[in-house]
């Protein structure tokens, strides 16, 4: 799991700079863009965290090969839409944010 934890940071991490921070529109030299990425980053990093202690944790808890396996691609799969759904998220609101403003 620490793998793919490691990839799918990099991923978002790129979607974040790529998708969302060129959706955001700024005028002049505005920082606050760059300030906002870094907050998305790193409030995605305790996820990442979580996922691979628990994962330390299943090799002691003599569960079958079969339920670890299970667990594993769920864990995966949920670690994957989150990558790949949260950039387009986080644009949502910031266009929900505008139409409000």
């Amino acid at each position: 799991m620490s793998n793919n934890c490691a990839t799918a940071l990099l991923v978002y991490t790129m979607m974040q700079i790529f998708v969302v921070l060129s959706f955001i529109e700024t005028k002049g030299m505005s920082i606050a863009p760059y300030f906002g990425l870094v907050l998305l980053v790193a409030v995605i990093i305790p996820f990442c965290r979580k996922y691979e202690k628990r994962w330390e944790n299943y090799a002691d808890s003599g569960l079958s090969t079969q339920s670890i396996a299970a667990r594993f691609r769920r864990d995966q799969i949920t670690l994957w839409v989150l990558t790949f759904g949260l950039p387009f998220v986080f644009i949502a609101i910031i266009k929900a944010v505008g139409a409000i403003v």
